[in-house]
């Protein structure tokens, strides 16, 4: 999935997994999405082209209800026209570097231009030694680069339209993920953006460099403290060593750069020889290997940004892509023991629709009672057609021979569907005064009795049901068995 449809994706997630209240985009919303989004790719199309067809037209209906929200989204595009603006900058920031020497006279021993060697060079050094780290501990980028990536694509946490409807959660979750998922591409997108941008201003600078050189003459000369001849010879045979193996030209010996130092007789000579000399170092130390390395940031950035999203494997997607790949999901109850009362069975239905979506139905089988539990009635047997759910009383006493054999024996019958464990604590709260502790120790015996069964239950009083809190539990069980 490309970088556009992947963000749009990533944005619909948000708003379909935080808003609670479905005040904005309701359960016949999403419904509508998914069925337009099939009845436009049809049947066979891939889950990226279904999911990313179904962002889409979702976004553009949210477009007239929240415009804030769709605002803060297109702010979070990329816009290339921010990196041709930065290399073109970086160009003219180059060009109009100021003078290389006083005057019109170049201190050999101090040019900017050896400055942007030296840096140069200290970023080739810190590149290999952050390839060798990330090589033993795993690649992640530093503070500084994640910053950078942040500010050039505008990311702020904070950053919430006045406008927008939605809650302040939507966007940060939304801002979180967008983060993450897209943080890879990021990085080589900064990166080849930084690489271009220095091999331009250091072209800038060659070509201010002899701009100047038509229009004034630059005489070379060189003076230090230090430095003798012989030791200025050696540290300009070493910086410049790349320009004379290119163009093939000799620095002169010893006693020539010795005529040419300041206060000696005639203390400088015409600056063509030496700028050329550092023109073709730039150009072997700077511009060349930066351009290689901006080309290969570009071509891994064309690769990442054409699969940003690339799996769909999480119970997100898995909800979305079951309506449409294999028709509505169907989930079979089957209570153990327990009798729910119509108030619990409508508010299992709520709790199905959002975390299945509005086109799930519910089956629920009869009650199997206590002792049938290893040897389950043919009529409470899920068919593995989709999830199972197995529905308990938090009233009853939890039993390891009893629950937790119950549940063995659904997980067996399952055929490696998903296998929910839902406890029901309205009849507790019917039962009981509210005591909290007295809740979290019965709680905390389900969990014991059936830890052994390997699954976790979830607790939800059906008849006054916490719908958000319950999905996301819900969610998790299903995440660790996708």
């Amino acid at each position: 999935m490309n970088e556009s449809d992947a963000l749009l994706v990533t944005a619909l997630r948000a708003v379909e997994t935080v808003d609670a209240e479905r005040q904005i985009w309701s359960e016949e919303d999403r419904a509508w999405a998914s069925k337009a989004a099939a009845e436009v790719v049809g049947e066979g199309a891939s889950a990226a082209v279904f999911v990313a067809r179904r962002a889409r037209l979702a976004i553009e209906r949210l477009r007239s209800r929240d415009a804030g929200f769709v605002r803060l989204v297109d702010g979070l595009r990329w816009r290339p026209w921010v990196a041709a603006l930065s290399m073109l900058l970086a160009f003219v920031a180059g060009v109009a570097v100021d003078r290389i020497g006083a005057g019109q006279q170049i201190n050999l021993l101090a040019p900017p231009v050896f400055g942007l060697l030296v840096w140069n060079l200290a970023v080739y050094a810190l590149m290999l030694g952050g390839l060798l780290w990330h090589r033993r501990r795993g690649s992640h980028p530093g503070p500084l680069r994640r910053q950078l990536g942040r500010c050039i694509t505008g990311w702020r946490r904070s950053s919430r339209p006045r406008a927008m409807r939605m809650p302040a959660a939507v966007a940060t979750r939304l801002l979180g993920d967008w983060s993450q998922i897209a943080g890879p591409l990021q990085q080589v997108r900064l990166a080849r953006i930084l690489h271009f941008s220095a091999a331009l201003f250091a072209a800038g600078v060659v070509v201010g460099l002899y701009l100047r050189g038509f229009a004034f003459e630059y005489r070379a000369a060189w003076q230090s403290t230090f430095l003798g001849a012989e030791a200025a010879h050696r540290i300009l045979s070493i910086m410049l060593a790349p320009g004379a193996w290119l163009t093939g030209s000799a620095l002169p010996d010893v006693a020539g750069l010795a005529a040419i130092r300041s206060g000696a007789l005639p203390a400088s000579e015409n600056a063509a020889p030496w700028l050329h000399l550092m023109a073709a170092t730039m150009v072997v130390v700077v511009i060349a290997p930066r351009t290689l390395l901006g080309l290969i940031g570009a071509v891994v950035e064309r690769r990442r940004s054409a699969s940003v999203i690339s799996r769909f494997d999480d119970p997100y997607y898995q909800r979305l892509l079951h309506g449409y790949q294999a028709g509505q999901v169907h989930l079979t109850v089957i209570p153990y023991s327990y009798h729910p009362v119509p108030a619990a069975m409508a508010g299992l239905q709520r709790l199905v629709a959002r975390v299945f979506g509005g086109k799930a139905t519910m089956s629920c089988t009869e009650v199997v009672r206590y002792g049938d539990e290893e040897s389950l009635p043919r009529a409470a047997r899920p068919d593995g057609s989709g999830p199972a759910m197995a529905l308990f009383s938090l009233a009853a006493t939890p039993e390891r021979e009893a629950q937790g054999a119950f549940v063995a024996a659904l997980r067996a019958a399952a055929n490696r569907a998903p296998l929910l464990v839902l406890v029901d604590e309205a009849p507790w709260h019917a039962r009981f005064e509210a005591d909290t502790r007295r809740l979290d120790e019965r709680r905390s015996a389900w969990r014991e009795e059936l830890a052994d069964a390997g699954v976790a239950p979830v607790f939800v009083d059906l008849a006054q049901a916490d719908l958000a809190a319950a999905q996301d539990e819900i969610e998790r069980r299903l995440e660790g068995s996708v």
